[in-house]
């Protein structure tokens, strides 16, 4: 069953028409909603994509989470981190101090004297 409206849908005029995306959605007993084969493709949706759903004034928001990927370090990678930071602050040690030690400067000679 097609539901179609002229008020936008949770921001899916930004991604498609609106008006020929918005359908109607079951809720079974368990809870579980199942998007359209064509609204996921219109978006950009995968299985096993992760979404936000989020309640605003005007209803129910459903948004793509962000997922970002993490890196476990092992002890030996923990110890290239610390090595390169004594490094650094080697480096900087042995570099001047800034506003110190400046060359000074010349006086620039008058005229008509």
């Amino acid at each position: 069953m097609r539901v179609i409206s002229s008020r936008p849908v949770a921001g899916l005029q930004y991604f498609c028409n609106a008006a020929f995306m918005q359908t109607a959605i079951t809720i079974t007993r368990r809870g579980v909603i199942t998007l359209p084969a064509r609204l996921r493709r219109a978006l950009g949706l995968r299985a096993e994509d992760q979404l936000i759903a989020e309640v605003t004034p005007e209803g129910l928001l459903l948004r793509p989470a962000i997922t970002l990927p993490v890196e476990v370090y092992s002890r030996e990678r923990v110890r290239e981190f610390d090595q390169a930071e004594e490094e650094l602050a080697e480096s900087l040690r042995a570099q001047p101090a800034p506003g110190r030690a400046r060359p000074a400067r010349k006086r620039a000679a008058r005229r008509g004297r």
